[in-house]
């Protein structure tokens, strides 16, 4: 011990970063050292004289009885406990008491222990929106600049990291490797050297150890974040499985206090792997964790860079959940301002009236819904493609950033009561929903309301390659010619009326293959489309 406490000290006060070899005792002994050395006249040999011999036939023959009770007896009960059966105060003496006690101990119970996070005032780093779409950010390099900032707030007391699979940089939170050489600056290093020194992003090229760093790092009083590729969180299903059960169990024990969540960053997703191809594609993770616990579990898609911060403020001072953030890395377009994006991931769902075109005079024809940031931006364009060719369409563009807000109010603590959902979604209108994972989630989220046969939803269904983003779309059919096309099949009277229209749609779509196999970009009106409000 006096070896072991002078590492620590040097370590600790002398900034000795060598790795010591750690003295040890190891003690040998020989199983079953104190059984019977024969029963029955034969020899008894390890595992056999320690537990098989004295436990066989003891209930019918008195001999074994014997043997058992003279090897019980040969550990000397009568000087541990008294009559009673109690232990006597002498053993007593050496059990701990009060926060020495393993199971009362702080560190087994850390919600004793957390402290409030210093997370920044949102307006510090929200973007600038005048109007929806008129600029673009990549939302996880802001988000990266104010998880620099609880970095730097947390220097002293050293109580929040990032952990991830080598994908920090790739994942665009590229304000986490400052250069500004203060003491919290975060560092790519090997796994011995990040035991070693002050490194706040932990980055180990195996998802279940990231998962095993956060989860006891969360147990014990701190804070964190999981930053991981969207495919690659699926390594760790079984792991979240067992947090999510050990969470539901220990809410509802008076004695436990409430720990930070479990945050999830999921980027690099499925509608932007232009360079990994099919490899990278799988969105299923959300569909896994939505079959856990209700009363944990929450998922948010947000649309653009401010949603994406609005999100991640809750997600961070929240306590006992497990959230999981989809967010895209590549610039997007800008659609709300730090204020409209409380607003509405307060909410988790609502109508963006600037998006469609119904003016309040009677029910929409149709509503397009989307949750998630590629679905949006494909839905605004087929909102802005429906104003332009069919001008006299009433239509509602929905977008859903809490996906948990679908499920019915009684199944989810999120959930929507009936009555809002229908005046959301309307009970008998058509509504074709992009969703940024497989499609038949949000079927099964929905299949109790009112208007789920008017439900239809487009998503990934395992079509792509490492090609154009815009592609990634059309070969799962959720682009917007593909929703043009979904509105004026599904409105009533409207397919004869608009043929035209529909025609035009589907020409462009021919059109994006042959543009794409002879210049390898999407379209001009693709690539440089713009929301024209």
């Amino acid at each position: 011990m006096d070896r072991i406490h002078a590492f620590q000290r040097a370590a600790r006060t002398e900034g000795a970063t060598e790795r010591p070899r750690w003295p040890m005792i190891v003690l040998r002994t020989p199983k079953g050292w104190t059984g019977p050395a024969a029963v029955d006249g034969l020899p008894v040999e390890g595992t056999w004289r320690a537990h098989q011999v004295p436990l066989s036939g003891v209930r019918d023959n008195p001999e074994h009885l014997r043997q058992l009770e003279a090897w019980l007896r040969s550990y000397r009960p009568e000087e541990l406990f008294g009559s009673s059966g109690c232990p006597n105060a002498q053993v007593l003496d050496c059990v701990p008491e009060g926060d020495l006690r393993l199971g009362a101990s702080p560190y087994a119970n850390g919600g004793l222990l957390l402290r409030e996070l210093p997370v920044p005032p949102l307006d510090d780093h929200a973007v600038p929106v005048d109007s929806p779409g008129a600029t673009q950010h990549e939302p996880t390099t802001v988000l990266g600049g104010l998880l620099e900032d609880v970095m730097a707030a947390t220097a002293g007391r050293r109580d929040f990291r990032v952990v991830g699979p080598d994908e920090t940089a790739s994942n665009r939170l590229g304000a986490l490797y400052g250069t500004t050489g203060k003491a919290w600056q975060a560092r790519v290093l090997p796994v011995d050297e990040h035991l070693a020194r002050d490194g706040r992003v932990m980055e180990v090229l195996s998802e279940h150890l990231c998962q095993g760093w956060l989860e006891g790092y969360l147990l014990t009083g701190r804070h964190g974040l999981f930053s991981c590729y969207e495919a690659f969180a699926h390594i760790v299903d079984s792991m979240v499985n067992q947090h999510i059960k050990w969470l539901r169990t220990s809410r509802r024990l008076g004695w436990r206090r409430p720990i930070a969540s479990l945050n999830y960053l999921l980027t690099s997703h499925v509608w932007r792997q232009d360079h990994n191809g099919f490899s990278h594609q799988d969105p299923g993770f959300v569909d896994h964790i939505l079959n856990k616990s209700p009363e944990v579990v929450r998922v948010y898609l947000p649309p653009d860079t401010n949603t994406l911060l609005s999100v991640a403020d809750h997600a961070l001072r929240s306590r006992d959940y497990v959230n999981v953030i989809v967010a895209g890395k590549q610039p997007g377009f800008d659609w709300l301002g730090i204020d409209e994006a409380r607003a509405h991931c307060a909410r988790g769902a609502g109508t963006w009236e600037w998006a469609g075109t119904e003016d309040g005079s009677r029910e929409p024809d149709a509503v397009l819904a989307c949750a998630g940031d590629v679905p949006t931006l494909e839905t605004l364009a087929a909102a802005s493609l429906l104003r332009r060719h069919l001008p006299e369409l009433a239509v509602r563009v929905v977008n859903v950033v809490d996906l948990t807000r679908l499920l019915p109010q009684g199944e989810h603590p999120h959930g929507m009561p009936d009555s809002e959902y229908d005046a959301l979604f309307t009970t008998d209108k058509p509504v074709v929903f992009a969703y940024h994972g497989y499609p038949w989630l949000v079927h099964r989220l929905t299949y109790r309301r009112t208007g789920h046969s008017q439900l239809h939803v487009r998503g990934y269904k395992e079509e792509g390659t490492t090609t154009t983003p815009f592609d990634m779309v059309v070969r799962n059919d959720l682009d917007r010619y593909r929703l043009v096309m979904d509105v004026i099949d599904r409105v009533p009277g409207l397919g004869v009326r608009a043929i035209a229209v529909r025609q035009e749609m589907a020409d462009a779509r021919t059109r994006h293959h042959a543009w794409i196999r002879e210049h390898g970009t999407d379209l001009p009106e693709v690539a440089e489309w713009t929301w024209d409000s």
